[in-house]
């Protein structure tokens, strides 16, 4: 009957058509679903709108989290109409050829099916598989994709739109301030009278649409009801009492504001005599002894307070013997003067550097870097990493030096100081007491290292993803690092995340185009993005595919490299971990059926996570891997959804009433 149906369709009248849309809108696949937009060139990369009318409980977070979106991606309709509009990266899906955006969405009810509750959802935005029958369960998170469209270039912006009763072509064109005519071009309209209720329509537009969402809370308190005639009397009795209240709450506030001025002037004089006793000590003579205590960003004190102090004009220090530091240095002549063109590092003398580490003995080493090995030191009462390069690493050196004076920021290693000698060249940076995040995954307890808890992993996830995205887009020039890694990924004494090795090779300006050519490919096998291998070009983008390793290699505590067992010759054979995610989340549809993908997670969490959250980041993982850097979110995208994971995870970890196997997130072993 279906196939009949099916085969004289371009036979039926359009009125009997209509007939039988409304009848299969109470189907469980609607027969007259919108199709996407349709597209030809599979590397096109676009911003879109969607208009969605939110219901009472779709809030700004929760609209959020429908549409993977930051708060400044929506906006708000001004005439009362009730929609948001959602600004989405658009790209033309390769294999299927039509305009796609992803998102996920968390199933909030157990009643009906996956599929016609998120064609529900979304107000029929989503593009969603019709044969997908599985049953909701609250919680759940699915994967899906939503219609969006690409202008041809006539049109800054095509915004999605679902026609609901009372619209019309003519509605919109007066309602979004464009031609009936540029909507018909769009979508292919004979017949402007002719549309359905239920039908997706792409409108032409020309600036982005709506206001910026309110998101403070502006609702207007309900008005006080006025007092019955026979509480008046009580009033008038209550008013001294209330009187007197009022003048002891004045009187405290009185109080208050004159602490806060006494505290106020003694931090000025605390902070101004600070100063003057640094000034003084530049000017003191030789015999008088200079306190070598510094300190780096994180510190907060009134004098140096930051690496930027640190990195300031130092090259007037004087060492105990009263000479300029720099007069004890003999500093090859190829790293000229102009280097520290902004900001100057802290210089430390070759015998400093030699004491501190016991003659940079085998229990100080912490391990081998890119272009020399780590050692750790107590210099000037304060625990230091070194790196020992050689003299025929000054280029490398120079570079590191150059954008680690310039670049500072709360999840990025800190660059202290300096010191060089006739062949050795020294770098000295903040000391993560933790070690690596690789150390901390791969097999952990052979290192003598405590088990990281679900919590803990986003939120080291949360931090590295921040100081990308700091080098992305907020420091000028912006900059790639190039070979990001979890070894690459240091810890604090608090477990916080912060990037480090900032090489010539593997930090690098971006040009205008997004791009910055490479003389050769560098970064660590496993790690690099295939567009890279292929025409070494470097983009954000490359840093984004190395960090969905990461997130990666902490669900699963393997490396970015595994190596399994051969069926015929039991041969060890090598395979990317990123291949072996993917193969796993292809058979994971939702968080409520990912068994494949269990089987691949870390042993060492022990079942004590949320599922929902673990395939969350399992898609946020799969995003950043794909091999269309086109497809891969930026970073800026990615601190968002960690930032609505963790919170989540929280929230999950609540629920676990003083659990003995999780304390201050970390696992504690059996």
């Amino acid at each position: 009957m279906k196939d009949s149906i099916f085969n004289t369709m371009d036979h039926i009248q359009p009125t009997f058509l209509a007939i039988l849309c409304m009848f299969t809108i109470f189907q469980t696949i609607p027969l007259c679903s919108s199709a996407p937009l349709n597209c030809t060139d599979t590397g096109r990369l676009c911003t879109s709108f969607l208009a969605f009318k939110p219901g009472p409980e779709e809030t700004l977070p929760v609209i959020q989290s429908m549409f993977d979106v930051l708060p400044n991606d929506i906006t708000i309709e001004g005439n009362g109409k009730g929609y948001v509009f959602i600004r989405k990266n658009c790209t033309c899906a390769s294999g299927i050829n039509k305009y796609l955006t992803n998102s996920t969405f968390t199933v909030r009810k157990n009643n009906g099916s996956v599929y016609n509750i998120v064609l529900d959802a979304y107000n029929g935005l989503a593009y969603f598989p019709s044969n997908f029958t599985r049953e909701a369960k609250k919680g759940a998170v699915v994967s899906l994709k939503l219609m969006c469209g690409c202008s041809s270039g006539l049109w800054n912006y095509l915004m999605s739109y679902v026609m609901r009763d009372g619209d019309t072509v003519q509605s919109l064109s007066s309602r979004f301030g464009v031609s009936m005519d540029n909507i018909e071009t769009v979508n292919g309209i004979a017949n402007p009278d002719n549309f359905t209720v239920g039908s997706l329509y792409y409108v032409p537009l020309n600036s982005v649409p709506g206001d910026p969402y309110p998101v403070a809370n502006h609702t207007v308190p309900a008005p006080v009801p006025a007092p019955a005639a026979a509480d008046i009397s009580e009033i008038k009795e209550n008013h001294k009492s209330h009187a007197l209240y009022w003048w002891i709450i004045g009187g405290l506030g009185v109080g208050l504001l004159l602490l806060i001025a006494v505290i106020l002037a003694f931090v000025s004089w605390r902070s101004s005599s600070c100063f003057s006793r640094s000034e003084r000590s530049r000017t003191a003579g030789s015999n008088e002894k200079i306190s070598h205590k510094f300190q780096v960003l994180r510190n907060t004190s009134f004098c140096c307070a930051s690496g930027r102090y640190i990195c300031g004009d130092s090259g007037d220090r004087k060492e105990p013997n009263g000479e300029s530091s720099d007069q004890q240095m003999n500093i090859p002549k190829v790293i000229g003067t102009d280097v520290f063109d902004m900001e100057k590092p802290l210089v430390f003398i070759y015998e400093e550097i030699l004491s501190s580490t016991d003659g940079f003995s085998d229990s100080n080493l912490l391990g081998h870097g890119t272009y020399g090995s780590v050692y750790y030191a107590i210099l000037r009462n304060q625990e230091v990493a070194i790196k020992r390069m050689t003299a025929t690493k000054t280029r490398e050196f120079t570079a590191e030096m150059k954008v680690l004076c310039k670049v500072h920021h709360l999840n990025l290693v800190e660059l202290i100081g300096y010191a060089v000698s006739n062949d050795e060249l020294f770098l000295v940076y903040e000391y993560a007491q933790k070690g690596s995040l690789k150390s901390h995954l791969h097999d952990p307890q052979n290192k003598g290292h405590t088990l990281l808890s679900w919590i803990m992993r986003v939120q080291i996830a949360l931090d590295a993803a921040r100081g990308l995205e700091y080098i992305h887009e907020h420091t000028k020039p912006h900059y790639v690092h190039r070979d990001i890694k979890t070894s690459n990924i240091l810890l604090d004494d608090s477990f916080r995340a912060k990037i480090s090795d900032f090489g010539l090779s593997k930090l690098m300006g971006i040009t205008n185009d997004g791009e910055a050519s490479a003389t050769r490919v560098v970064g660590t096998y496993g790690y690099v993005a295939p567009e890279y291998l292929r025409d070494g070009l470097a983009t954000t983008k490359t840093d984004v595919y190395a960090f969905g390793v990461v997130l990666f290699e902490m669900l699963t505590g393997k490396e970015a490299v595994t190596r399994t067992e051969g069926n015929v010759m039991k041969t060890a054979e090598r395979r990317s971990l990123v291949s072996l995610m993917m193969a796993a989340l292809r058979n994971s549809p939702d968080s409520t059926s990912m068994t494949s993908l269990k089987d691949q997670l870390d042993p060492s969490l022990m079942d004590l996570y949320p599922s929902d959250c673990v395939f969350k980041v399992a898609m946020l993982a799969k995003q950043c891997a794909d091999d269309d850097p086109i497809l891969r979110p930026d970073m800026k995208q990615v601190v968002i959804t960690l930032s609505q994971i963790l919170l989540s995870s929280v929230e999950w970890e609540a629920t676990l009433a003083g659990n003995s196997q999780v304390f201050s997130g970390i696992v504690q072993g059996r």
